[in-house]
């Protein structure tokens, strides 16, 4: 009988995650194939740099609004849509004629993926239990790294068949295979949206929202503290990920293969801290993965960023993908226990928002430093930082007087 509960209980979230799986790997194809294509089409690094730069500005120009719509219409159909808007626009992308025109479109789809990264927190919140979320947030971690090996070697298999063009069309499929698994899901908001006057979609109403995630984070200072700091991390984490390939070059004196080889070890870190992860999840609290896991995912970049050989970057690249896992999981688990679904779409786009703003600033300070200075100053100043916020991170998620936070508990609204 428990056992017949055990497989119920974990039928839906199974096929989301058979869905999450393929989407991934798509997206993986995609990422590759869209960086070769534009290189080839302009022949210059500047050009596949300019597709970094339209992901944060395609977030900040999406999630000034895309809340008020996240929290107000049905999140399964939202999801349904999303992906279809994408799938479509990913299609099209290889008959565009010209570069401007694959700009744009990557714009699009990098605007409809702003929107669907918290509409799909949102619905995932509602269909896992409580009791249930950490042990899917592990093993989402789990797959989600899997593609991060699987997905570049499948692509390289398959360019050596197709052309990056036609590779593209396998990321559309992807996404119309989502849609596909989306449909088997249920509907988890039995209530239709109300279309009053009050909620009729307007600059007004945007402006009441961002007042309600304002008020949302004064009242709950805790929870939007952890959350800063854990998306000031993120942002670090990616401004010294720019840099990575330069400083694998010419700091470490790399070549082509042994920074593919030092990359594939952080995909292996990743794998086996979600391996651990996924299966010792019920004895690892939220408060310790996201203490511990992010000052590890921080003392990983200080190693890096003090390396002179490839041994000691390696050891490096492990600690930090290997903590990730970890660091993830926890944060995911306490985002879904703590912020209540009925603001969640809001609350995650303004934040987002300014994880974008910040990412672009970052990268950029970085980007200045290394250019001025030396690559290796700029990642250390990057890693010294990320190791500051993380020991403050850690510190606050370890009071005693905080641990109602970290209670498996599910909020209503």
């Amino acid at each position: 009988m428990n056992g017949k509960k055990l497989i119920k209980s974990w039928k839906y979230p199974s096929i989301l995650l058979i869905g999450i799986g393929i989407a991934n790997l798509g997206e993986w194809i995609y990422f590759i194939a869209l960086n070769l294509i534009i290189l080839e089409m302009t022949g210059s690094p500047l050009g596949v740099a300019a597709l970094y730069i339209l992901k944060p500005f395609a977030a900040i120009f999406t999630n000034i609004w895309a809340g008020s719509l996240i929290d107000r219409l049905n999140k399964r159909v939202l999801m349904i849509t999303l992906n279809s808007f994408r799938a479509f626009f990913i299609f099209i992308l290889p008959f565009l004629p010209s570069l401007w025109s694959i700009y744009l479109v990557v714009f699009i789809i990098n605007m409809a993926s702003s929107m669907y990264r918290p509409t799909s927190m949102t619905y995932i919140t509602k269909l896992i239990p409580a009791e249930q979320r950490q042990r899917f947030n592990s093993l989402r971690s789990l797959i989600d790294s899997g593609g991060f090996l699987l997905g570049p070697a499948i692509t390289g298999m398959l360019f050596l068949i197709v052309t990056p063009m036609f590779a593209i069309f396998i990321n559309a499929i992807a996404l119309g295979l989502s849609v596909l698994i989306t449909f088997l899901m249920p509907n988890v908001e039995k209530q239709a949206s109300r279309h009053s006057a009050e909620n009729r979609f307007s600059v007004g109403l945007v402006k009441k929202d961002w007042c309600v995630v304002l008020r949302f984070s004064r009242d709950h200072r805790y929870i939007m503290f952890v959350y800063f700091l854990f998306s000031c991390m993120m942002v670090m984490a990616t401004a010294i990920d720019s840099l990575e390939a330069a400083f694998s070059k010419e700091v470490l004196h790399l070549s082509n293969s042994n920074y593919g080889f030092l990359v594939s070890i952080a995909g292996a870190g990743i794998i086996v801290g979600s391996l651990i992860n996924s299966i010792f999840t019920k004895w690892l609290s939220p408060s310790k993965l996201i203490g511990f896991g992010s000052l590890f995912v921080s003392v990983g970049y200080l190693i890096y960023a003090f390396s002179s050989t490839f041994f000691s970057a390696a050891i490096g690249f492990f600690v930090l993908s290997f903590s990730l896992a970890f660091a993830n999981t926890g944060f995911q688990t306490f985002y879904q226990n703590n912020i209540p679904a009925g603001v969640m779409g809001r609350v995650g786009s303004v934040y987002e928002l300014i994880e974008a703003v910040l990412i672009m600033i970052a990268t950029a300070i970085f980007g200045a430093a290394a250019q001025l200075i030396s690559i290796q100053f700029a990642v250390i100043l990057g890693s010294a930082a990320m190791f500051a916020l993380t020991v403050m991170l850690c510190i606050g998620n370890l009071q005693p007087s905080k641990a109602n936070y970290y209670v498996t508990t599910d909020i209503k609204g």
